[in-house]
């Protein structure tokens, strides 16, 4: 049954992400970010042909989730290693993280290909994944953001127009490799995101989860994409906890909690780059595997909390390359 979010022009991830689009157009030289146009559309490279930084992450990863969640970075303890951290705080999570920040659109036109994520997805509906969650997003302003290390061509760009069905001025794109700075924020601030994705590959009714929290260790770049593609999946397997508040019966969450954390898979404990070349695909490895490390929920219905999961600092020491 469709989890029905309404489509509220107030909620609209598009229209709430817009502001943060602006600040980066704003403020390019400060936020180390380059402003195109491709064809009629504005495109924001955050780590391709300019460095980026950590502040543009941040709003990288703001504009992700549509606007509807807080990002903050800060200091925090992962098992004992004090670290840069990345926080994601909303009170819509289903719509922020599953109906915009999840990377769920694989981009490709002729040559060209991306992995998309961001609040256009709302608007296309090209994914399966919108049918379970009964939400469209009928806005005429379309923000896409891709992980990838080249700049979309032209007729890519024209193509994501007529998939957005918006005029070509009100399309803005956003971009960052992996292995950016501005990537490795983003990329850790799927805390949230990951957890429900998770929930949802559990068969679990995440229209009975009213808020999510989350904070994840920013992984230090590396030195080419691969390398950050196993960093910033091991921030999330092994130093990521996340928080939701439920509303539901504690013996569901009492069989479901060691379901949850990373822990549950079987190819848990290893560092995800050494897993990529083991299988040679990255759909071989356990779908089970793709979880926080640690999680908690707290129910409502009753007050009481439930936790399952452990931070893994030796993996993350081997991972990031930390000399201690």
């Amino acid at each position: 049954m469709p989890i029905q979010l309404t489509d509220m022009i107030q909620l609209s991830p598009n229209r709430q992400a817009f502001p943060y689009v602006k600040q980066l157009m704003e403020r390019p030289e400060q936020l180390k970010v380059e402003i195109q146009k491709i064809g009629q559309s504005t495109v924001i490279d955050c780590g391709i042909n300019v460095p980026g930084g950590w502040q543009a992450g941040v709003l990288f990863a703001n504009i992700c989730l549509g606007g509807l969640a807080e990002v903050t970075m800060h200091w925090a303890d992962f098992g004992g290693i004090r670290w840069p951290a990345v926080e994601v705080i909303t009170d819509h999570p289903v719509r922020a993280c599953m109906a915009s920040q999840y990377a769920g659109w694989f981009v490709k036109k002729d040559k060209y290909s991306a992995m998309g994520s961001g609040p256009a997805r709302a608007v296309v509906q090209s994914e399966e994944l919108f049918e379970k969650l009964g939400y469209k997003d009928s806005s005429d302003l379309a923000i896409l953001c891709l992980e990838g290390r080249k700049l979309p061509t032209e007729e890519a760009v024209k193509w994501i127009v007529e998939k957005c069905r918006c005029p070509a001025e009100n399309l803005y794109i956003l971009i960052a490799p992996t292995a950016s700075t501005a990537g490795s924020v983003q990329i850790a601030a799927r805390s949230v995101e990951t957890g429900l994705h998770k929930l949802m590959e559990l068969r679990y009714d995440l229209g009975l989860i009213e808020s999510g929290w989350g904070i994840a260790p920013v992984p230090p770049v590396a030195e080419n994409d691969l390398g950050a593609l196993g960093r910033t999946n091991d921030a999330i397997l092994y130093g990521t906890t996340v928080h939701y508040v439920l509303d539901d019966e504690d013996e569901h969450l009492q069989s479901l909690i060691d379901k949850v954390p990373s822990s549950s898979s079987r190819d848990y404990g290893v560092l995800f780059q050494k897993l990529f070349e083991r299988y040679g695909n990255f759909y071989d490895i356990d779908p089970l595997l793709f979880s926080p490390a640690q999680v908690w929920l707290s129910n409502k219905r009753s007050g009481r909390s439930y936790r399952s999961g452990e931070i893994r600092p030796d993996l993350l020491t081997q991972s990031f390359r930390l000399e201690l």
